[in-house]
């Protein structure tokens, strides 16, 4: 069995060949690497694990499951940039919200009540307009979360002109079922952000594109993703211990 020692060194190891394919990636698309965030996905990963990667100086982490989430979030510095990327229940809203008050974003609204449900909670919190990114079904698989790209401009106006505690941030998708992506898939939310901004009357460069993962995170960037979410080729293969909620 691998020590927790070396496992740490070699996620740092890992994260560092990670910043520097997606720098080159960056410039071959010719946009500026400091415009592509890296999410480094710790799901199922334990504290010291991911305080490894703190400590060598990345600070931006996310997670898919409320509780995992707020269990972690405590235990790390506040300068943490938590995402949440995943479903979530309008009723663990205030949960999440509650209790990661450092939650830099939410990457998956799929719909107007999940955006009605964040918004209020904001408020209520009195906490910072909390960044968001609508979610789009870029596949066409029922299994899969995300608003249908004809609608995406209609959940993006209600976001941008009803939930004035949210900031409307840009677009976000997964893409197939074993979680790669396709050029098309790609294209999708592309062209979804075209017609977003169009529709918002706001520049394409506020509009952020999430998408790409350890599998195509490269061809994503190529592609004009300013966000990619990277798990498991830092972190190594997930480890489920028990069913998460």
């Amino acid at each position: 069995m691998t020590s927790p020692l070396v496992a740490e060194g070699a996620a740092v190891a890992a994260l560092r060949s990670v910043m520097l394919r997606v720098q080159q990636a960056a410039e071959r698309s010719s946009s500026k690497p400091d415009r592509v965030r890296v999410v480094a996905v710790s799901k199922t990963k334990p504290i010291s694990l991911i305080r490894q990667l703190y400590d060598a100086g990345h600070r931006c982490f996310g997670e898919n499951y409320v509780q995992e989430i707020v269990e972690k979030a405590p235990q790390l510095p506040q300068d943490v940039e938590w995402h949440f990327i995943g479903h979530l229940q309008s009723n663990k809203v205030k949960t999440l919200l509650g209790g990661v008050p450092n939650l830099a974003m939410f990457e998956s609204v799929d719909n107007p009540k999940i955006a009605n449900h964040l918004d209020r909670m904001v408020s209520t919190l009195g906490r910072d307009p909390l960044k968001i990114l609508v979610q789009v079904n870029t596949s066409g698989e029922e299994s899969k979360s995300g608003v249908d790209p004809s609608n995406c401009v209609e959940l993006a106006k209600h976001v941008k002109l009803s939930c004035p505690n949210l900031e409307f941030s840009g677009l976000m998708t997964i893409g197939m079922a074993d979680y790669t992506s396709t050029p098309q898939n790609f294209q999708t939310l592309s062209n979804c952000r075209t017609e977003v901004c169009k529709a918002l009357e706001i520049p394409e460069e506020q509009c952020e594109l999430s998408m790409g993962m350890s599998g195509d995170f490269e061809l994503a960037i190529e592609m004009g993703s300013t966000n990619v979410r990277i798990g498991s080729t830092i972190f190594g293969p997930r480890e489920y211990p028990k069913k998460q909620e």
